[in-house]
């Protein structure tokens, strides 16, 4: 049985580095638009992880113009990911970080996680 679902499953993307929630970072996306593709980039806080295997996600969230919020979700294992960059960790004390979505300005920051 463990056969047929390695047979299944998606090859692990090897640019996605070992995310963390509170992680900021970057998202380059391949975008297909008619016979043109082009690279777009999708910078703000990762909110929430889902591990499961073929089906492993990640939730980004950012403020876009007007102090409106935009969350958008990437399969981990998706070959149209071109890269990630982790530009900071954050100090967080739980994995979901739903509670962001009600914050605005200050106490929607999070404290930067110095690394020795």
């Amino acid at each position: 049985m463990s056969d047929l679902i390695k047979a299944v499953e998606a090859n692990a993307n090897p640019n996605i580095p070992d995310l963390r929630s509170g992680d900021n970072v970057s998202v380059f996306l391949r975008i297909k638009e008619g016979n043109t593709e082009r690279t777009q980039e999708f910078k703000g806080t990762v909110i929430r992880q889902n591990n499961g295997g073929n089906d492993a996600n990640f939730t980004v969230r950012r403020v876009a113009s007007n102090g409106v919020g935009v969350e958008r979700t990437f399969l981990a294992r998706s070959p149209r990911i071109e890269k990630v960059i982790v530009h900071r960790h954050s100090h967080v004390r739980r994995s979901k970080l739903y509670f962001l979505r009600t914050r605005t300005g200050k106490s929607a920051h999070l404290k930067q996680k110095f690394t020795a």
